[in-house]
């Protein structure tokens, strides 16, 4: 799937999903559960165990249109082997110019972090297809319109701070998409094995933004 695929269904859905497990046994079903509820895209971040073989296997049996993407990725050499591995998209929690620019190569989806308008510029320039501002739990969804006003053509993703609560606030005040973890992934549900949980709670966030 191409950049231009991809950002299109991010930007229309709203969402990414982070799944951050320490415990990997019932990820597919978590993966599952959110999608039931209307989520497309789940990212799976690197300081999970196993995250290039979860990668590679969620890829192969995915629904049309939905995108399994890689998070926490650091350095260039992690990105290209996640996107060998199948990740459709690459996000960090910094701007490193030689990630986005091997994103570039495979023409994959890049969403670098940034907090301040200096960085969020720098990342926007280098050619980040969404600026992922991160974290966005001391600054709140008022922080994207003051970035909106100066800097309206760049397109930014909330962080760190996200909740079902404040999802639409963010998008209210500029964002172009939000991504979203632990106030999504109900760690009890999961420990009980209560997909509907989740799922209830996939929807009621996709329901929030439409």
């Amino acid at each position: 799937m191409t950049r231009d695929e991809v950002l299109e269904i991010i930007l229309s859905s709203k969402v990414i999903a982070v799944i951050r497990m320490a415990e990997t046994e019932k990820l597919s079903k978590v993966v599952e559960a959110i999608r039931k509820g209307g989520v497309k895209a789940v990212e799976i971040t690197m300081t999970t165990p196993h995250a290039l073989d979860i990668i590679a296997s969620l890829s192969k049996k995915k629904p049309s249109k939905s995108l399994v993407g890689a998070g926490t990725v650091l350095d260039p050499k992690t990105a290209a082997r996640a996107i060998q591995a199948g990740a459709d998209f690459v996000v960090s929690p910094v701007t490193n110019f030689d990630v986005i620019d091997i994103c570039h190569k495979y023409n994959t989806f890049m969403a670098p972090g940034a907090l301040t308008p200096t960085e969020i510029v720098a990342a926007w320039e280098a050619g980040a297809d969404v600026v992922k501002v991160f974290p966005t739990t001391s600054v709140g969804p008022k922080y994207f319109k003051e970035l909106k006003g100066p800097l309206p053509q760049i397109r930014l993703m909330p962080t760190g701070g996200v909740s079902l609560e404040n999802a639409r606030a963010f998008i209210d005040n500029g964002a172009s998409c939000v991504a979203i973890g632990t106030a999504l992934l109900d760690e009890k549900a999961i420990d009980a094995e209560n997909w509907d949980i989740l799922t209830q709670k996939a929807k009621a966030l996709i329901d929030s933004l439409l």
